[in-house]
């Protein structure tokens, strides 16, 4: 009977030292777990962002004339190149030069009375009244001439930027007014270039920007341009913005309305970089383990950014230089020590 008791306290003893064994972390490096680890490195990380456009010509018109008169005279060819200032079409003004003619005729007798009211008020023969009122009638008349004259001026309808002009849609004798569009006018030297690209990408954009656009009609021509602004508000809808890249057009393949899929590449980027194999995923959350100061591990949560084969940037919860396990993660848990077996290098 001793013999049993003696037996039963040596198995309680062992029991409460195994207990007491299994509720302390492994003072020994040895009994640590091996893991290998990689360090965050900031490395260069170009940002490359697809959309797809819609070309607009920089300056595009149609043309009208201000006032309503018979078409006399065509000037230009459909398709035509034209300089700002050139002579599109010209309208009848006859009846036109017949009221510049009678205006200039007014202007010159109340010119003259008003001249004649100077030369007796000198004389004290008119009153002051009665040489302002000369004056007024002689500056109402010079108004009238003016206006005569820019009526005049309007029968000949004139270019106002330099570019093309499109098909011509009147003939000559017409009668044309102003809601009778002649033909239009675009300036496509350089075209604007709306795209839209996703609102991730927002932070990255910037005036100046290179942009590689591709048609359709022209599958393997590249037509190179820069961003020139970016738009102030995102459609709630899409989750989109409107980027707008000024694209030179300089052989005239581009033309209004086309669309175009849009390639934007900023170089200027850094990233901080790690293994995608060091991302612990736990439901919607994203987590890291991060050796500490005498190797011991601490569980941090991260912010994703964009990945490539074999590596994620982090946005936010690692900085450069710090070192995450990339293998073992499954063997650790926060506030364990661990023994480093061996190092990865994020490759740039």
């Amino acid at each position: 009977m001793t013999r049993s008791i003696f037996h039963g306290l040596s198995a309680v003893v062992l029991i409460l030292v195994l207990v007491s064994a299994a509720g302390r972390a492994p003072a020994q490096p040895g009994g640590a777990p091996a893991v290998i680890v990689a360090e965050a490195r900031l490395l260069p990380f170009p940002v490359r962002v697809e959309g797809l456009g819609t070309t607009q010509a920089m300056e595009a018109i149609e043309i009208r004339p201000k006032m309503s008169a018979t078409l006399a005279a065509i000037r230009f060819t459909e398709g035509q190149r034209v300089a700002a200032g050139a002579v599109l079409v010209e309208l009848e003004d006859a009846e036109v030069r017949a009221a510049v003619a009678a205006a200039r005729a007014v202007l010159a007798d109340s010119r003259a009375k008003f001249n004649r009211g100077q030369e007796l008020f000198e004389n004290n023969l008119v009153s002051v009244s009665e040489l302002e009122s000369l004056e007024a009638r002689r500056d109402a008349d010079r108004a009238a001439l003016a206006a005569a004259e820019a009526r005049l001026a309007d029968t000949v309808v004139r270019a106002p930027f330099a570019g093309k002009v499109g098909l011509r849609r009147v003939s000559l004798g017409a009668l044309v007014g102003p809601t009778t569009v002649i033909t239009t006018l675009d300036n496509t030297d350089t075209v604007k270039l709306d795209f839209y690209v996703p609102e991730t990408a927002l932070s990255r954009l910037a005036p100046g920007l290179p942009i590689t656009a591709f048609s359709a009609a022209w599958p393997e021509t590249p037509f190179k341009g820069t961003v020139a602004s970016v738009d102030t508000r995102v459609d709630p809808v899409s989750r989109a913005i409107t980027v707008r890249a000024h694209v030179p057009n300089p052989d005239g393949l581009l033309r209004a309305g086309m669309f175009l899929t849009v390639e934007l590449l900023r170089d200027d980027v850094e990233a901080v970089m790690i293994p995608e194999q060091a991302i612990v995923p736990e439901q919607s959350r994203q987590f890291v383990f991060v050796i500490g100061q005498d190797d011991v591990v601490e569980r941090r949560e991260v912010t994703l950014g964009r990945r490539r084969p074999g590596q994620v940037e982090i946005l936010a919860g690692l900085a450069a230089g710090e070192v995450v396990i990339a293998e073992g993660v499954q063997r650790v848990q926060p506030g364990v020590r661990v023994r480093i077996a061996g190092r990865v290098e994020v490759a740039s």
